[in-house]
């Protein structure tokens, strides 16, 4: 497959194992790179992890721990077999002449390599994301070169991370003296009850745009309209007596394993403390 037909696929740990990296670097280090873990399927490079490789950088060469990579790669292995090395990264906003040479390393590991550049100079205020493949050119019995060439990329999660996101949010503009830069999870009523007032005022938002494309206020959009019928098919179809029947027995569930996993921990303290009674 042509790397320009690829799509990246970026997940959250991976930028913060980057700016950790970046934040980590050596004094005289203007730049670190690092090696993409994750799986390439129909078209999709998904990076689901990342690590540092220790470089130098000089006018004429680059000097890279390439034994070092192996060994973490080997490592990673054991824990992630299915991580596979797709790519490298880079910190910074552009591609620098001496990406071509560590390119070419990566393009021995792995099938068509990307190539992801992340911005922590935050130019523009904001960390940009580039995802490029390396094209080659020249002529036959000629120069060769190559070419960094873009492809889409795009920040995708899993649900545990969508979690964590939506926790580190609240840290945002926690930068007075007198508040704290931590927060503590919230208990599961309370996620509840945030979920659902969030639900409630998106169900506003969605029943505000319906009744102005009705009153011709607003002019219709297809593809909103299709997104609306599929979540509308989604819904289980169920009245309100069986709702409440498979509420009340989720509940129940829920109580029987906490009530379980309370008393098996009362057991293991009460085992605990006749364990470290004196014998006579």
């Amino acid at each position: 497959m042509s790397g320009l037909n690829l799509t990246v696929k970026v997940h959250p740990v991976v930028l913060f194992q980057v700016v950790d990296a970046y934040e980590r670097r050596n004094a005289d280090s203007h730049r670190v790179i690092g090696t993409l873990l994750g799986s390439v399927d129909k078209g999709v490079v998904e990076v689901t992890n990342c690590f540092c490789v220790p470089h130098k950088e000089h006018d004429d060469q680059v000097e890279a721990e390439l034994s070092y990579a192996l060994d973490l790669y080997d490592l990673n292995r054991k824990v992630n077999p299915n991580e596979n090395v797709v790519g490298w990264w880079a910190t910074g906003n552009e591609v620098t002449n001496h990406s071509s040479v560590i390119h070419e390393y990566y393009a021995r590991e792995c099938n068509n390599p990307v190539h992801l550049t992340v911005d922590t100079s935050l130019q523009g205020g904001r960390m940009g994301l580039c995802a490029y493949v390396c094209i080659p050119l020249g002529v036959p019995g000629g120069k060769t070169g190559c070419m960094f060439t873009p492809i889409p990329v795009e920040m995708t999660c899993y649900e545990p991370e969508t979690v964590g996101i939506k926790l580190l949010q609240k840290t945002i503009g926690n930068s007075a003296p007198h508040r704290t830069k931590t927060v503590s999870p919230m208990l599961d009523l309370a996620q509840i009850s945030e979920a659902a007032t969030k639900l409630q005022s998106l169900l506003e938002l969605i029943l505000k745009y319906v009744e102005d494309v009705i009153a011709h206020k607003q002019p219709p959009d297809n593809a909103v309209g299709r997104q609306l019928l599929d979540l509308i098919h989604s819904v289980p179809h169920m009245s309100h007596e069986q709702f409440t029947q498979m509420f009340n027995a989720n509940v129940r569930d829920l109580l029987m394993v906490i009530t379980l996993s309370n008393l098996i921990k009362t057991q293991l303290q009460l085992n605990e403390k006749l364990t470290y009674l004196p014998t006579n």
